[in-house]
């Protein structure tokens, strides 16, 4: 069972997971609101395995809708917990960096105390603590600047300014590791051939993110670029040294974003033997998928 198809993470999950016999569910045929629905849902399939990308994600929005934020992020993946362990699933959970508060100087691990300062990190987390509270064998991936040739997304964003705008200001005191959806797909691939549910040493909470390190104004410079190199039509109007650096400060939001937004992902690594390429890399794969 597969929740969130038509998100950025589940859009690219469907794609990958063909040789499994997989459910996929929208937001128009399961509401994430209603915990009835989601009862019933999982009662009736009956899944070996539930993949829940799906979430409330508009992180703004969610200061001013706390309630169905976590509604969502929180009773949710609770209800789906506890429906999996009453049929025997299994379940792999994915949440955010934002669980953090982004002061500490190096990426972050998984045993790093968690302190969300917005509603949306702060349900989020609500999530993974209910699904540690019900016990069933579970993977919890939190992952970060996630984009992809689908849905809307910073790369989009940033693609369709540069098409309107000589010069653009993106914020360059903010870093992360842009995160593409097509590469958590092909790591979430191997992680379900190789994931032993049996196995309680395995379960838990796992970093999952392109390698590497920038600012959000260093992704928009190599999305650029990167246009540029594979000739990508319509022409833009900005180039890469037209992309100028601001600080987030210059910005007003509803919510708090984290300054690092680092993942280490040895964890990953060490248990699965799973690694995401680099998120240079990851760019380019995206890119020459991308219809414009």
């Amino acid at each position: 069972m597969l929740t969130g198809v038509s998100g950025q993470i589940g859009h690219a999950l469907a794609g990958v997971l063909g040789e499994f016999n997989v459910v996929g569910l929208s937001r128009n045929e399961l509401d994430l609101s209603d915990q009835s629905a989601i009862r019933r849902t999982v009662q009736e399939i009956k899944p070996d395995l539930i993949i829940h990308p799906a979430a409330y994600t508009a992180v703004d929005k969610a200061e001013s809708e706390p309630e169905l934020a976590c509604a969502i992020n929180a009773d949710a993946p609770r209800v789906i917990a506890e429906e999996a362990a009453k049929v025997g699933s299994a379940l792999i959970h994915f949440s955010t960096d934002y669980v953090y508060d982004g002061k500490k100087e190096t990426p972050y691990i998984e045993t790093d105390t968690e302190k969300p300062t917005s509603v949306y990190g702060k349900s989020k987390l609500a999530g993974e603590q209910a699904i540690l509270s019900v016990g069933l064998p579970h993977l919890i991936l939190r992952t970060s600047w996630v984009y992809s040739a689908h849905g809307s997304n910073f790369l989009k964003t940033v693609l369709r300014l540069a098409r309107e705008k000589e010069q653009l200001n993106i914020v360059a005191d903010q870093f992360g590791a842009p995160t593409s959806s097509r590469s958590i797909a092909h790591a979430l691939y191997y992680l379900v051939k190789q994931w032993d549910s049996e196995e309680a040493s395995q379960t838990g909470v796992y970093h999952v993110t392109n390698n590497g390190r920038t600012s959000w104004h260093g992704f928009a410079q190599e999305i650029v670029n990167e246009y540029f190199v594979l000739g990508k039509k319509p022409v833009l109007k900005a180039n890469v040294d037209s992309i100028l650096e601001t600080t987030s400060d210059q910005y007003t939001s509803a919510a708090t974003r984290p300054a690092n937004s680092c993942l280490n992902n040895d964890k990953l690594e060490g248990v699965f033997g799973v690694r995401l390429p680099s998120w240079q890399h990851g760019l380019q794969e995206v890119m020459q998928h991308l219809q414009i």
